[in-house]
């Protein structure tokens, strides 16, 4: 594999050995080549020239390179201390490439997908008006055949030397990968080190999905630029591939090892190849519908059951219910927040978005994911993930088992109310099917966001409440101790739920609860999500919105007798 570290020339003239950039340490040729130039001591993944990710992403010998005409644009005839067209000779010679960007087609995990590869040693990476051409035609390619797109990013930035032509080329770029999200084409932008600059606010965040390889620096401006600017101190982790997740701003950070295995796995869950060939059969399950009477039980002590500890989980049931499933993670403008969990799933054949509020079973995960209490930005993801899935046609299942939303000053400040009344809205009015399942408690507005469905199913055991018992206690009783008192006025439960219209099915629990046996609980689980999605498969998008409507417009009792009209009475 070629790589763009310097090599150590040893006595003997022979340059076998390379610094780690990371380390210091010495390192072997052939060992670190053995360890996809990842430094074995320290982690630290060396730079690679783009034939090297090539040859490291696609199928063996399938790669086929577009032919292009080799242009050297100068638009501006520019010169600084050398003539810009020396600059990129020298570039070519140096690099071995004609530009900073490899385009063509190749095989991954046996599926046709187009590549545009940055290389790093020419000039930067930098983005001119050849960059530009290539990436959108390559843009271009993929969404002619209906191809995923690759693009693997490595760049300073925009090229000085072509000046405003350089600039526009972010406008370019962004048209092209416009064009492949309106129609549906999967594009997935692999973020290595550096992506910065005109590359970084145009084509390289605007994939279906973002990955960052692990120890990368993406930023608009670079540390140099932010402290000659503003003379801030910048924090140790400033930029890198963690902070961007932690902030929110890619989907996923991977090692370098596993980035193959997860494209081929995104490329197969947006193949739209949905089939029932070889899937589960689609038996009826034990799941009462509307006109069957399930059990009542103690309003309390539903409440009680609902708030296990050890009821299975939204991670739980991805475990054991899907047959895949890719996290994708952030709101693309704050942070990722750990109290709700999304990504695309495999579901007996069908890809679908999961999106789920996650609670944990232990103290520290309760604590890591927020007791399931989202901020504003788990709702921003939950919606990004709803347009994720309306954009590729894909049907979304949404788990919900949240006290309810985060009340803190933080989350007011960030807009929570909005939050929540976008994650509604938008959901009101996909154009895909939606499944809701209500597996623990179902805590007012905070759990509505993800209840907004054309099927709400039901655990035997859960419920949804405008209010906790204990603050409706609290505020009508003057007690919370009159908890009990409250659930049983507020009739929760999933018969209730049932009854009045409100759920689609209850869901029957093992004996014990869930909680006494996950597994068998998530296997009646899947066969009803798979029978309720067999059901919505051939509902047009225009029945879908009016059957949503519909459903919410006689919920609660009749229909107005004669529609409001703004005429007033003489």
């Amino acid at each position: 594999m070629t790589h763009t570290s310097e090599p150590v020339a040893l006595p003997g003239g022979r340059a076998e050995w390379t610094k780690c950039p990371g380390c210091d340490a010495l390192i072997y040729h052939k060992r670190l080549d053995r360890n996809l130039w990842v430094c074995p001591e320290c982690d630290h993944h060396v730079r690679m020239g783009a034939r090297a990710r090539i040859e490291l992403l696609v199928d063996p010998d399938s790669f086929r390179e577009a032919e292009l005409d080799p242009v050297m644009p100068d638009p501006l005839a520019f010169s600084d201390s050398r003539p810009y067209r020396d600059r990129l000779a020298a570039a070519n010679a140096n690099s071995r490439e004609s530009e900073a960007v490899i385009v063509g087609a190749a095989l991954l995990g046996g599926r046709e997908v187009v590549l545009a590869v940055m290389e790093f040693s020419f000039m930067g990476g930098s983005m001119g008006l050849e960059v530009g051409r290539r990436v959108s035609e390559a843009a271009e390619l993929a969404l002619r055949e209906r191809k995923p797109l690759i693009v693997v990013c490595a760049s300073g930035g925009a090229r000085m030397q072509e000046g405003v032509f350089s600039l526009l080329q972010m406008a370019r770029t962004a048209v092209a990968f416009a064009r492949l999200r309106e129609a549906g084409v999967l594009s997935v932008c692999v973020l290595t080190d550096p992506t910065y600059g005109g590359v970084s606010a145009s084509f390289a965040s605007l994939g279906s999905v973002v990955i960052a390889e692990r120890g990368a620096h993406v930023g608009f401006a670079g540390p140099r630029v932010v402290q000659e600017t503003i003379r801030a101190a910048l924090p140790v982790d400033f930029q890198a591939a963690e902070s961007q997740l932690l902030h929110g701003l890619v989907d996923r950070v991977e090692n370098r090892a596993d980035l193959r295995s997860l494209l081929i796995r995104l490329a197969d869950l947006h193949a739209g190849e949905s089939s029932t060939t070889g899937a589960d059969p689609v038996p009826e399950p034990a799941a009462t519908r509307s006109t069957g009477s399930p059990a009542m039980r103690d309003s309390w002590e539903v409440v009680q059951a609902a708030r296990s500890v050890d009821r299975p989980t939204t991670a739980d049931y991805l475990r054991l219910a899907f047959d895949d499933f890719v996290e994708l993670h952030g709101d693309r403008s704050f942070a990722d927040d750990p109290a709700v969990v999304g990504g695309v799933a495999s579901l007996a054949g069908r890809s679908v978005v999961v999106i789920g509020s996650q609670k944990g079973h232990t103290v520290k995960e309760l604590v890591a994911h927020n007791f399931g209490m989202a901020h504003p930005e788990g709702y921003r993801k939950a919606v990004r993930l709803m347009e994720h899935a309306e954009m590729f046609g894909m049907p979304v299942v949404t788990f919900v088992d949240t006290p309810g939303a985060h009340p803190g000053p933080d989350a007011e400040e960030r807009g929570q109310s909005i939050a929540i009344a976008e994650a509604i809205m938008r959901s009101s009015r996909l154009r895909v099917p939606v499944v809701a399942v209500i597996t623990g408690e179902g805590g007012s507005g905070g759990a509505l966001a993800l209840c907004t469905s054309d099927r709400l199913l039901v655990l035997e055991n859960a419920f949804l409440s405008v209010i906790s018992p204990e603050g409706c206690a609290a505020i009508l009783w003057r007690s919370a101790s009159s908890a009990p008192a409250a659930a049983r006025a507020l009739q929760l439960g999933a018969p209730h739920l049932l009854h009045s219209g409100i759920a689609t099915s209850v869901v029957p629990e093992p004996v014990g609860g869930a909680q006494a046996d996950p597994a068998a609980c998530a296997r009646t689980l899947r066969e009803v999500i798979v029978r309720e999605l067999e059901e919505l498969n051939d509902v047009s998008p225009a029945d879908l919105l009016s059957g949503r409507q519909e459903r919410f417009s006689r919920l609660g009792g009749a229909a107005l007798m004669t529609p409001l009209t703004t005429e007033i009475a003489s």
